[in-house]
């Protein structure tokens, strides 16, 4: 009976050392993906459209503003030195980014109520084309149809990913200002990238639930 105690309390401390162990090397990959979306987050300024609602009718004017925007933005982007100066830029021009939404949705027949805005949003872990971004809070140039309440639309305005092709899209970063271990994470030559975004996610929710 002594010896079966013994290994019971033996087998119960390696279970336990197996589980501190485990939350010390979640901690250590949570503070990690975290202050990997955070140094992301102070270089981009994503681009968010939503559609007054999620009838065909809707979804295609999106599409339609999305474009409008996209255009002129990036325009407006061009000589942004980094994201500092794309902020400046943009809130300078959201009356005009604001009048041009507005246009494209009345030359299509509709009357809705749009808004541009500069703030920050929060966002799921999301696949582009060419490249990842982490779940969290990222400076975003929303543009609200309607409601706003259909699927939205949302990619990279600053630097200019949404247009850039995808074999474009490391050159692009870089000359952003992001570092190569972040655009290597960005664009999946990291393998072990899915894990670490997955690890932002469950820290974000963690922090909500908190909240």
């Amino acid at each position: 009976m002594k010896t079966a105690t013994k290994r019971e309390r033996k087998t119960l401390r390696i279970v336990e050392l197996a589980l501190l162990l485990g939350a010390a090397a979640f901690l250590m990959t949570g503070v990690w993906a975290l202050n990997t979306q955070r140094d992301l987050a102070d270089k981009v300024v994503r681009l968010h459209v939503l559609a007054n609602s999620d009838t065909e009718e809707d979804q295609a004017l999106k599409l339609l503003v999305r474009d409008a925007v996209l255009e002129r933005a990036t325009e407006i982007l061009e000589q942004s030195a980094d994201r500092a100066e794309a902020e400046i830029r943009l809130r300078e021009s959201l009356p005009e980014l604001e009048a041009i939404a507005e246009e494209t949705v009345r030359a299509n027949g509709y009357d809705y109520a749009v808004t541009a805005e500069l703030e920050d949003t929060a966002f799921p872990t999301k696949e582009y084309d060419g490249f990842s971004l982490p779940a969290g809070e990222y400076l975003a140039l929303r543009i609200l149809i309607g409601e706003g309440v259909g699927q939205n639309w949302w990619c990279v305005v600053f630097p200019p990913l949404c247009t850039a092709a995808s074999a474009d899209v490391p050159e692009t970063a870089l000359a952003a200002g992001l570092t190569e271990d972040q655009v290597s994470l960005m664009t999946e030559e990291d393998g072990g990238y899915q894990l670490k975004f997955k690890a932002v996610e469950l820290w974000e929710r963690l922090k909500a639930a908190l909240e």
